[in-house]
Formats: C-alpha cells, structure tokens, sequence
C-alpha cells in the first residue's frame, strides 16, 4: 500500500509500530500518533504517572519507552478528562520522538512532516 509507514525511535531507530495500526492522530494539543497496536520493542512502567501541567494535566498514564535505548516514546492513557478520553488504552507515540519510514519511497522522514490519510476514534 501506497500510505504505510514503520514508526522508529528517534534515538536508536528500533521498529515501534506501523501505519497498518494507525487509528488516530492528535495533532492539537499534544502531537501524536494512536495506535492500537505496538512491537516488543516498546515498554512500559506498571506505575502510574499523574500528569501536572500541560495537556496531561490530571491525567493518569503509563509512560511508554523503547526498549533498545530507553528514550520515553509516549504513553498509554488510563485515565483522563473528557477531551482526552478517547485515547484510552491505545498506545500514544509523541510525534517529536519517532521516525517514519515511507515504504513506498523508501524515504526516512519525521513523524511530525507526514500526513496520513485521515482516521479518528472519535466517531
């Protein structure tokens, strides 16, 4: 397919996910890519973390991280304030922390530079 794309982390370029699991994209407040499904390459921490300021703000997640180096990918959302509510339980890249590679171009480029074709969970 013409769209599909291999998410990889920016700092060691370890195979995250792809375009295939794509289900939403968040672009207003916190830049992401929503999938609902990931690699063994990506962790998280059992604890919960609290979000403080921003638009994380009295939110309850999981931070997600790459396994090969460490770097904080994203996060799963177990709770949040009606506005971010639909992203919970789906794995949340940041969009500043992952590459994509374009398949049918064979082309590296940043997640935060490609556009896919639409899709949303909040219909």
């Amino acid at each position: 397919p013409a769209d599909c794309a291999v998410f990889q982390c920016r700092g060691c370029w370890a195979v995250l996910g792809d375009s295939l699991h794509l289900c939403a994209q968040e672009d207003r407040q916190l830049g992401l890519l929503v999938c609902f499904r990931v690699t063994n390459d990506v962790t998280w921490e059992d604890s919960l973390m609290i979000g403080l300021e921003g638009a994380l703000l009295g939110c309850a997640y999981n931070a997600l991280s790459c396994r090969s180096c460490g770097l904080v990918v994203g996060f799963i959302i177990y709770s949040a304030s009606s506005d971010l509510a639909y992203l919970r339980g789906f794995f949340c890249f940041f969009k500043d922390s992952i590459l994509c590679y374009l398949l049918k171009n064979q082309m590296i480029i940043e997640a935060s530079k490609v556009n896919f074709p639409a899709v949303t969970l909040k219909e």
